[in-house]
């Protein structure tokens, strides 16, 4: 019951509107005292709530003496919102879009949790037109395929760099293989997944297994191009690792303090 409360809820119902709604559809036609007694809501409030209900079109009232309600069937309570929802969203649609002024290219958007981000992300790549630029981890990667999928579909060009997930195919994929990923996620703090489009637009996220994931966006021309450089970068290392082999690479750092720092995050010491 707690779910169908839920969701009513999203729709603009109040708890109390949503007991007596559900309460007349187990048992109808009934008094307002009735509808108290059955549903929960204090008598003080009932007839306020009945009211509330009566302006959704929700219920209907039954000529008796005392008066007493009904429900509007389920299907029909459900139409008549949808179609409600709809219009508002067109008005609001063509409202707020000749409201909005230009948006600054230098504004930075930030966002939290991990349902907001994946939502932000996978605007961000419905949105692109031409070309994508991913490096992403497994459990995002997993997210984003059906969304990247259609894109390559389209003929729009997806390069991208995946952190364990060496089943997964992203547009044109290279895979990290260089360091392992529990290497780079300490050093990160986290999952460090990041998306830019067209030369236009970016979007830097992290993913955590402690903290909700936060996000920036930004059309910044700087941290565009910087974000899109760092995916190229990151390509360009897994294709040399290919060519020359791991080995080689690991020598070329693991004796010189300074690159251990840059490499690992870490300061070398002798100790």
């Amino acid at each position: 019951m707690e779910v169908i409360y839920k969701e009513l809820q999203k729709l603009g119902f109040s708890q109390y509107e949503c007991k007596a709604y559900v309460g007349l559809l187990k048992n109808s036609p009934v008094t307002g005292y009735e509808i108290s007694k059955r549903s929960g809501v204090p008598r003080s409030m009932i007839y306020e709530v009945l009211g509330k209900l009566l302006d959704k079109g929700a219920v209907y009232t039954v000529p008796s003496e005392p008066m007493k309600y009904s429900p509007v069937p389920a299907k029909d309570l459900i139409e008549r919102l949808r179609k409600t929802f709809e219009a508002s969203f067109e008005l609001l649609e063509n409202e707020l879009s000749a409201l909005e002024s230009e948006r600054e290219t230098d504004v930075i958007w930030r966002i939290r949790s991990n349902e907001h981000v994946m939502e932000e992300m996978l605007a961000l790549i419905h949105q692109t037109k031409h070309e994508l630029w991913l490096s992403v981890w497994e459990p995002q990667a997993l997210l984003i395929k059906e969304a990247v999928d259609r894109l390559t579909e389209t003929g729009t060009q997806v390069f991208s760099i995946l952190f364990g997930a060496p089943e997964t195919r992203l547009g044109l994929t290279y895979h990290h293989n260089y360091m392992p990923p529990d290497v780079v996620k300490k050093r990160m703090g986290g999952h460090l997944t990041v998306a830019a489009r067209d030369g236009e637009e970016v979007m830097i996220a992290n993913f955590s297994d402690h903290s909700p994931a936060w996000a920036v966006k930004t059309r910044d021309p700087a941290l565009v191009l910087v974000a899109t450089e760092y995916i190229r970068h990151d390509i360009m290392i897994e294709e040399v690792t290919q060519e020359f082999g791991p080995n080689k690479l690991d020598a070329l750092w693991r004796t010189k303090p300074d690159l251990i720092q840059v490499v690992t995050g870490k300061r070398f010491t002798s100790e």
